[in-house]
């Protein structure tokens, strides 16, 4: 269950990264709730993982992930170029996620 919330919260680290870019200097309300409400849940998300992943490997898959999905997202939705490079380097980031899931220990 650990590994599932973890997940999720890493995906709740992507709306808030998005949502941050679109605050707007604090002049738009709704991008600041959904920055602090992904946030609340992001961060809760990571801390429940924590209780049964060890802190390392619990906050490399949350950066991970987060990372890959904010970049996806940036990609689809035309803001950030898309390369074969990029493309690339991403899927790095899945493998070593998945590779720290493979070898990840319960916390002590």
């Amino acid at each position: 269950m650990a590994w599932i919330v973890l997940v999720i919260s890493a995906l709740f680290e992507a709306v808030w990264a998005t949502a941050l870019d679109r605050i707007d200097g604090l002049n738009r309300p709704l991008p600041i709730v959904v920055f602090l409400v992904g946030m609340v849940l992001s961060m809760t998300g990571l801390a429940y993982g924590m209780r049964e992943i060890p802190v390392g490997t619990a906050y490399a898959v949350w950066v991970g992930i987060g990372a890959l999905a904010t970049l996806a997202y940036s990609m689809a939705s035309g803001n950030e170029a898309v390369s074969l490079v990029k493309i690339l380097l991403v899927l790095g980031i899945v493998g070593c996620v998945a590779g720290l899931k493979l070898v990840s220990t319960p916390a002590v």
